[in-house]
Formats: structure tokens, sequence, C-alpha cells
């Protein structure tokens, strides 16, 4: 009798410690929800000092892109995110832009700094990738030459943002290396 109160004693002691070894005084860290996928870990972001970015904000129609300066008249104009300012997004009314139908083939609604992926399939010859669920995209043309060398299939290593200045695009966002391209939504 002695021996298996003794158990259970022990037992409800190793279960209880792991709750009583928590610090309450310490304030809890606030961890970013992510989109988990079966079989990997997300990695930890190395753009923007270790944070993914909120939303770029609507910006006036005829803004121009802005590029990011550096000390010793460094000008780094390709787009990307640094200290949560997004650089180098084409003018709002850019006709490249244009799309006679936006939403062609139905809105992405997984997308914010709350969602990230990994790529499950890529095509290169066309610019396209899928999410795991057979969600899939295209890169803009003329952002391919930025994304053409990102390693594809490393990980949870992208967010996808709604373009708020070009209606029926999407924003790719690159979390380790901190550059975004244009890509529009293909369906399922």
């Amino acid at each position: 009798m002695k021996t298996r109160f003794a158990f259970a004693l022990a037992l409800a002691a190793l279960v209880a410690l792991p709750l009583l070894s928590q610090r309450r005084d310490e304030p809890q860290r606030r961890e970013e929800p992510q989109e988990r996928h079966e079989g990997r870990a997300p990695n930890h972001p190395r753009a923007n000092q270790g944070h993914i970015p909120d939303p770029p904000p609507k910006r006036d129609p005829h803004a121009k892109p802005e590029p990011e300066r550096h000390d010793h008249d460094r000008v780094n104009s390709a787009p990307h995110v640094n200290k949560d300012h997004w650089y180098g997004h084409d003018r709002p009314d850019d006709k490249r832009y244009h799309l006679d139908r936006p939403f062609e083939h139905g809105r992405f609604e997984h997308f914010g700094p709350s969602y990230r992926y990994g790529i499950e399939r890529f095509d290169r010859d066309r610019h396209r990738f899928w999410f795991p669920g057979g969600f899939f995209f295209e890169v803009a043309a003329w952002d391919w030459p930025i994304c053409e060398d990102w390693c594809w299939d490393c990980g949870d290593d992208f967010v996808v943002y709604e373009d708020s200045d070009h209606d029926g695009w999407y924003l790719l966002y690159n979390v380790h290396t901190g550059v975004y391209v244009q890509v529009t939504y293909l369906g399922t």
C-alpha cells in the first residue's frame, strides 16, 4: 500500500513539476501566430530585424516608389521591408498592374502576418508556385528576376499580403531576405 501511495505521489510530482517551474513574475513572450504545416517547424525570420511586418499601408494614387537611403549616399530601390517600412513598392497608378478582371480566380483568404507558408510545388519555367492545399500563384514577369534565385523549397519562408495599391494583386514576402514580389492568385 505504501509503495502504491509513493508511486502515485511521485507521478503527481512529475506531472506538476513543469507547471510549478514556470515563473509567474516574468511577462509572457508574445508568439506570432503562424500557419503550421506537417513535418516542418517554421524558421525564425532573418529579415526586418527578426519579425514579420504588418501589411503595407495604402498610398496616394500618384505616390512614387520610395527607395531606402543609407549613409554615404547608398540607395536601395529594390522592393523590400526594413524596420517595418515597405520600400520600392511600385506606383499605385502603374499600368502594368491593371487587370481587366481583378480576382478572376477568386480571392486568396489566408494572407497577412499570421500565415507563413512553405512552397509545396514550383514551376520555374512558368514562374508559378503552389502552397499546401493546392493554392497557386504566378509571379509578375517584371518581378521574376528579383526572386528567381530564392530557395523556393527551404521551409515556411513566405508570407502573402494583399496589395492595397493594386487590385487583384498580392505581395509575396520572403521572411529571410526581406524582399517581396508581386503575384497573382490563380486559384486551387
